[in-house]
């Protein structure tokens, strides 16, 4: 038997690697009745008529959210309030307005900000992803066994509210999720450590590789093992993306940044100084702590389909 719509009608704003993964996830769950994809290039929403991923493509905002139960937000963050602006007049009472953001504190203060009443805004973050971008790099599976995490806004202590919290929730559970919910604060301390700062740190170790005169890019390419090629499929994400995220969420990057800085200054005294012990305690330790994340994460995890497409 064929589940019920969790919405009945779902519109996604921006079609790349996660928009077109939910537009696909939920196609394929059945999680929604009716899709609209709405984007501001002509040439995605070509792309998505053509994969007949959505049951409408729409370049005009207004009529895309306009019969709207679920509106999410696949854009750069740093665009979000905009796009909120100008949809607001044209959402119907009672829509649900979410997003798939790196970011969560900016995200939500710029949606409050613009919009109207009588909706209900949850943000959220989708922790799934691949280097690729574009309609055509989306798929179903990217979210099977991978956390969702919502925020939820703590002015809110409606009953209709906490009902729109679960709606969403149930949403997410059916595109193969599982779904947290955390302070928007933390989350974007969370993310700090364990997305912004790796991909600050694979764009510049990259870079910092490219500008080596002594060493030719041709011999980086050749001799590269596999923790170099790791760092340049991860500099090969969204650079849009990825500087709006870093923008967006400045103040828990740097405090990240400058622990990390200090635990480098000390790294790199224990290696002037050859102070050997030093090194193998700090390298017993953090192998001690990877294998406790690989254990942690196979229990709490199911297998995601996307492991094989380079998420990070």
């Amino acid at each position: 038997m064929t589940p019920a719509p969790v919405f009945e009608r779902l519109t996604v704003i921006g079609c790349g690697l996660i928009g077109s993964s939910v537009v696909r996830a939920a196609r394929e769950s059945g999680a929604v009745s009716h899709i609209t994809v709405a984007d501001a290039n002509q040439t995605v929403l070509d792309r998505v008529t053509a994969l007949g991923i959505a049951d409408a493509a729409l370049p005009d905002l207004a009529a895309a959210v306009s019969d709207a139960d679920l509106v999410i937000f696949a854009t750069p963050v740093l665009a979000m309030g905009e796009v909120m602006a100008a949809i607001a007049p044209h959402l119907k009472p009672g829509a649900v307005i979410s997003d798939v953001g790196s970011v969560k504190g900016s995200v939500s203060e710029a949606m409050q900000t613009a919009a109207p009443a009588g909706v209900h805004i949850i943000p959220g973050h989708p922790i799934a992803g691949t280097e690729q971008s574009g309609p055509d790099a989306g798929f179903a599976e990217l979210f099977q066994g991978r956390w969702t995490i919502l925020t939820p806004l703590a002015s809110r202590t409606d009953d209709a509210y906490a009902q729109a919290v679960a709606q969403l929730s149930r949403f997410w559970r059916a595109l193969g999720a599982q779904v947290e919910q955390m302070d928007e604060r933390h989350h974007d301390l969370v993310l700090a450590v364990t997305s912004h700062l790796p991909h600050l740190i694979a764009y510049n170790i990259v870079g910092t590789a490219a500008d080596l005169e002594e060493v030719t890019q041709a011999e980086v390419m050749k001799y590269s093992a596999g923790g170099f090629r790791d760092f340049t499929r991860i500099a090969a994400s969204d650079p849009t993306m990825w500087r709006d995220i870093f923008v967006a969420n400045r103040e828990a990057v740097l405090e990240i940044l400058g622990r990390f800085t200090e635990d480098l200054q000390a790294l790199s005294r224990a290696i002037r100084w050859g102070e050997a012990d030093k090194l193998h305690e700090l390298f017993t330790r953090t192998r001690e702590i990877r294998r406790g994340v690989i254990a942690l994460g196979q229990e709490s995890a199911e297998p995601n389909f996307g492991r094989d497409r380079g998420k990070h």
